[in-house]
């Protein structure tokens, strides 16, 4: 999909990115022996929790933290369990229920909110879409955006959506990661057998495979997303989730079989490689409280980061006006 007329160089400047370490990374055990690393901002605000997604850490959001603070939310952006600074699962279990139930923990149990927004954008959108449903009355508000929608064959056909042409994500240009990671990841993890090497097939999702946007990512930036995926066991993780249709077993099936009754803002990338624009007309179907889909150019998979400029105030405004309608105490609710 592309949006006539728009013209990547005139593209506006983001907001800065701030220093690697810039925050605070804190830890909590959120299961037996396995602990989630975590920034937490703005203490006090409204609890308003960001889920990454694959191959991402807590460190695509290094562009909306400031700003949401600055607005008003307590931003909590936890590292998923076998991403970045998080615990390894001991027992290799990494599926969409798992991590759903560990940020719940994290989120309800150990900083003790009732409720809390959520945003969140490919794995970390089916998360967030479990956890809506898994908990219900937590998840007050939801941001979504560039990911698998609700899975609702029956009313998307009777919308007249031709679930033919439906591109699952990885099916794209550039997909061939998917096979590799899903079907083969001992062999893909022996051709990657140094730092350098699974570093470089990470960055070029940022690159040249066109998950991005031209030239929304230096290699500075590419440099700073890459760095957490050095090791094959961190990599091996990250993988998991492909791997669901092929050898790997869930614990329990994620809840994408009906639609998301909260209030939600969509977000779709127009750039983006991976995940087709089917995605606009059927979270028009699954989303029947929405605002959008909002479509932004000069996006494509990571837009919190490639528009930022757009992202940041947007989303703060939509839980903003939530808020207004349902006025809780800041810091208790979200």
């Amino acid at each position: 999909m592309t949006v006539v007329g728009y013209d990547l160089r005139l593209r506006p400047t983001q907001p800065p990115t701030p220093a690697p370490d810039a925050y605070t990374i804190q830890r909590a055990e959120v299961a037996p022996g396995l602990s989630l690393a975590f920034l937490r901002e703005g203490i006090g605000g409204r609890p308003l929790l960001l889920i990454h997604g694959y191959p991402e850490t807590k460190r695509i959001w290094w562009r909306n933290v400031d700003a949401l603070v600055a607005a008003g939310y307590e931003v909590i952006v936890p590292d998923l369990r076998g991403h970045g600074d998080s615990d390894l699962s001991a027992d290799d279990t990494y599926d969409i229920v798992t991590y759903s139930r560990d940020l719940h923990t994290l989120v309800h149990d150990v900083l003790g909110h009732e409720h809390c927004g959520v945003v969140g954008g490919d794995v970390g959108g089916v998360v967030a879409v479990d956890m809506v449903h898994r908990f219900p009355g937590f998840v007050t508000g939801l941001c979504f955006f560039d990911t698998v929608p609700p899975i609702l064959i029956e009313a998307y056909s009777a919308a007249g959506i031709d679930l033919g042409s439906i591109r699952a994500i990885g099916d794209g240009p550039t997909g061939d990661y998917r096979r590799r990671q899903g079907q083969e990841p001992d062999l893909l993890a022996a051709e990657l057998a140094t730092p350098e090497l699974r570093r470089s097939w990470v960055g070029a999702m940022y690159g040249p495979r066109l998950w991005a946007s031209p030239g929304t990512f230096s290699e500075d930036d590419i440099a700073f997303m890459t760095e957490p995926w050095s090791e094959e066991a961190r990599l091996r993780a990250g993988w998991a989730v492909y791997q669901l249709g092929h050898a790997r077993t869930a614990t329990e099936n994620p809840i994408m079989d009906r639609p998301v009754e909260i209030p939600t803002l969509i977000f779709y990338g127009a750039d983006d490689q991976v995940v087709g624009p089917d995605f606009i007309h059927c979270c028009e179907v699954a989303f029947p409280n929405r605002v959008g889909p909002l479509v932004l150019p000069g996006a494509g998979h990571f837009l919190q980061w490639e528009r930022a400029d757009i992202f940041n105030p947007t989303v703060a405004v939509f839980f903003a006006g939530l808020a207004a309608l349902d006025p809780v105490e800041p810091g208790t609710d979200g």
